[in-house]
């Protein structure tokens, strides 16, 4: 069989990164932005913050990308990006989320940010909503639960269509949507603790968040000339432990509950195994009219997703070792080595989910999210300038881009691909710097000390290398 690993990648194929607003723009309360969730949330919690809590500094001020982004555009540029995916901070442009008018000086951030990457050949991949609801809108609306939400969401995605529609034809709505059945506050803005969240009041957020999307959908093939725009998911396929048929069935369980957030989104509708489960949780939502039918009629363009792990399935989970990995949980796979972190190194599983998604949606796929996170060591080469050596990373995106090109060999329709955190930016599932993705070191460490210098990395020659080439050629 041909090693389909070293073939050219598809003509327009969007090489590039992903970053987010939150974990790297700073300038937390500059030029009118409000406060959001992420402003307030303690080092690495997911849940919302105990009154009296320190805010996170780091996320505050992140790695100052605010300040800084003509240089860092630039290093993109010097590797050879053609996309880079970002967010739009909500509370940058409607500071409470609730106002009827935007804050024109964050309108006119994200003029000056796409411009400047339009002005280098990079291509604008945004998403609408990346963990980052508008404080406000968390402590006294209660996040997504409330359906007020749609509406203020509606009136954002369509100050943002307008505003950047000339220049920005690829969109995403909600950063891994699936993710809220782990992290509601984190992905719903959802005050509740979360023992004391009903499964009705979660599944309704949900709703909220799919029938928000379906009118981002709408809107975006209204006002944006030749537009697309998809759906984002976490995606960690999901295997049984044993061919135990009690580890099959929940595995098949499992997969279902991330699984439906797609298929409302690529089909259009609520798929028939969530009927049975609301039933047997005794789950009840409700649903205006017309929601069915603006589903119906607002499938998304294309399918992207972060891809970090796999994780193993068991019926009888307290007898193993738990994994972890972002945010979906499992237990340890015996077949599989594992990061620094916890979480399953896995590269065949990213060819397994591109597959998986591929024959379920026959849609368009971006990988819009795969990184290895790894404590780097900054040290100097022999002329004395800062060096980082990661071979380690370099290994794991060899690995990882080669079962994209697998898939694509496949049959399977591929966008593009984006390594995560191409800059070393704020953790989020821990909120460290010392947590690091990057192919570009940035100098701070985890108690926000540090000249915020960038340097290239090792892996940032290799990825550069790549991309001139368009294959994996060592």
């Amino acid at each position: 069989m041909t090693d389909a690993t070293r073939l050219p990648f598809p003509d327009g194929f969007m090489w590039g990164g992903a970053i987010s607003a939150n974990q790297s723009e700073g300038a937390f309360d500059e030029d009118g932005k409000g406060l959001s969730i992420q402003d307030t949330m303690p080092r690495g919690l997911v849940a919302p913050p105990t009154e009296g809590s320190t805010p996170d500094n780091l996320k505050r001020e992140a790695i100052d990308l605010y300040h800084r982004y003509p240089e860092d555009i630039s290093l993109f540029a010097e590797m050879g990006f053609t996309a880079l995916r970002t967010s739009i901070a909500w509370s940058r442009i409607f500071p409470r989320g609730d106002e009827s008018e935007p804050n024109e000086a964050g309108l006119a951030f994200y003029d000056r940010l796409f411009d400047e990457m339009l002005a280098h050949g990079i291509q604008p991949v945004v998403t609408l909503s990346h963990y980052e609801t508008p404080l406000a809108l968390a402590r006294e609306y209660g996040g997504w639960t409330n359906r007020t939400l749609v509406d203020f969401f509606e009136r954002y995605a369509r100050t943002v269509f307008e505003r950047y529609g000339d220049r920005v034809t690829t969109w995403i709505t909600f950063n891994e949507i699936n993710s809220v059945l782990d992290a509601p506050y984190l992905s719903g803005g959802i005050p509740t603790p979360v023992e004391q969240l009903s499964r009705s009041d979660l599944y309704q957020a949900i709703h909220h968040e799919l029938v928000a999307s379906a009118r981002a959908v709408e809107l975006c093939h209204e006002l944006v000339p030749g537009g697309q725009i998809g759906c984002m998911v976490l995606a960690a396929p999901l295997y049984p432990l044993t061919p135990n048929l009690a580890d099959v069935v929940e595995t098949m369980f499992e997969t279902w509950l991330n699984t439906y957030f797609t298929d409302v989104q690529a089909r259009g509708a609520y798929p028939h195994y969530l009927d049975r489960h609301f039933v047997e949780q005794g789950i009840s939502i409700a649903q205006e009219p017309g929601d069915a039918e603006l589903l119906a009629a607002n499938p998304v363009d294309f399918v992207s997703f972060s891809y970090y792990s796999s994780s193993a399935i068991t019926a009888d989970p307290d007898r193993f070792e738990e994994s972890h990995g972002n945010i979906i949980s499992g237990v340890k796979n015996p077949y599989l080595e594992e990061s620094e972190w916890g979480w399953a190194i896995d590269p065949q599983g990213l060819r397994v989910a591109l597959n998986q998604m591929w024959e379920r949606y026959e849609l368009p796929l971006f990988v819009v999210e795969n990184g290895l996170g790894a404590t780097d060591v900054l040290s100097t080469d022999e002329d004395g300038a800062p060096a980082v050596h990661d071979p380690y990373r370099v290994d794991y995106l060899r690995a990882h881009i080669g079962q994209v090109r697998e898939a694509i060999a496949d049959g399977v329709d591929v966008m593009g691909y984006l390594v995560w955190g191409c800059i070393d930016i704020v953790s989020a599932s821990t909120a460290q710097m010392s947590k690091r993705y990057g192919l570009i070191h940035v100098d701070r460490d985890d108690e926000g000390a540090g000249t915020l210098s960038r340097t290239r990395k090792d892996s940032f020659f290799w990825y550069r290398d790549l991309l001139a080439n368009n294959r994996i050629t060592n």
